[in-house]
């Protein structure tokens, strides 16, 4: 590896001059942005303990009204990223938001792309361009970028959800922004998406010569990937992982174009060493306890816990009961990998 020059090898009034003229030299700078071997990471593999943050977050509903809010959520932070930045990894915005009865969260439009995973409560709904999508615990609803959504409560007691968006990507861009509208109109097929799309494989007929649309299906229920991933246990082979992807029905491809979505089952007393990848990604946990190595640092997690999966890093998870499974969401930033062309798994 070839040895570069320091600034302190420039004269003070060359230096002075760049600056001037607003210029700095790459060579001092450049094994920074280009480091050998792999890249340099700021992210830690931190964990949000879900028992932590429910009592935080049921309090900011006692202290701050909906309408003072828009979204009342508690952002998990990375330290290693800088708390104020509201990044979990570089690409990956986590949020925990919570919505009691009566309330309604504004319906509006942004530029990034959301997600949201339902861990607790009963009555909650989101509308996504006027199609109703109850909310149940362990599913996964989509508000894609520049679609009109809100969220309502007509239920009891709190309802509380883990948000996804690629808002750091899109931040860096310059491009994030919000436009407020309207209550939304309900469509007379109240989750649509899930009743056209009822079963892997089949999709209906007039789709056929219709246009494909972005998003046929804006909500995967946890009842059906969970049956699917204890229907696919069995037939996986133990050094495997028991994994499902969330995907367009229509294309087969990624449900959204910047953040990959898949559930994973850690079977009875199961280790589990994921491949290293070039993704950055955060794991929630649906069901269940274990813990994870990564890069060496411990982590036990319990039941709606989360925690952080560093660009490059060894992964192994094992699930801590001999008795039960556990089930794991994961969210990763491989799509947007793959689209630029940088996107790599090693052996």
């Amino acid at each position: 590896m070839t040895t570069l020059g320091t600034l302190a090898d420039l004269p003070l009034d060359y230096r002075q001059g760049l600056t001037s003229r607003n210029l700095v030299p790459l060579w001092p700078g450049l094994r920074t942005v280009l480091p050998p071997g792999r890249p340099i990471r700021h992210t830690q593999p931190v964990l949000w303990r879900y028992a932590d943050i429910r009592p935080d977050l049921l309090r900011a509903g006692e202290l701050t009204p909906i309408e003072k809010a828009e979204r009342r959520v508690l952002v998990l932070a990375n330290p290693g990223l800088g708390l104020d930045n509201m990044q979990a990894t570089p690409t990956i915005y986590i949020g925990m938001q919570l919505i009691l009865p009566g309330e309604m969260a504004p319906n509006h439009k942004h530029t990034p792309i959301a997600v949201r995973f339902v861990i607790e409560g009963d009555g909650g709904y989101t509308l996504v361009e006027g199609e109703k999508c109850p909310m149940e615990p362990g599913d996964l609803i989509l508000t894609p970028g520049g679609l009109w959504h809100e969220h309502g409560h007509d239920g009891s007691g709190p309802v509380i959800w883990l948000d996804a968006l690629d808002l750091p990507v899109l931040y860096a861009f310059e491009a994030s922004y919000v436009t407020e509208g309207p209550h939304q109109s309900i469509r007379n097929e109240p989750d649509a998406s899930q009743t056209r799309y009822r079963r892997a494989g089949l999709v209906p007929y007039r789709s056929l010569d219709a246009p494909r649309k972005a998003y046929p299906l804006l909500r995967y229920p946890w009842r059906e990937v969970r049956e699917s991933l204890q229907a696919l246990a069995p037939v996986t082979p133990k050094r495997d992982a028991v994994q499902l992807a969330y995907v367009n029905p229509e294309t087969g491809q990624e449900c959204m174009p910047t953040l990959g979505f898949s559930a994973l089952m850690l079977r009875r007393g199961e280790t589990l060493n994921l491949p290293r990848r070039s993704a950055s990604g955060v794991v929630h946990v649906v069901e269940g306890r274990g813990q994870a190595d990564i890069d060496g640092t411990i982590l036990a997690f319990d039941a709606h816990d989360s925690f952080v999966l560093p660009t490059h890093a060894g992964v192994t998870l094992g699930n801590g009961s001999g008795k039960k499974p556990a089930f794991l969401f994961l969210i990763d930033d491989a799509p947007l990998q793959r689209k630029l062309g940088f996107y790599e798994v090693f052996s």
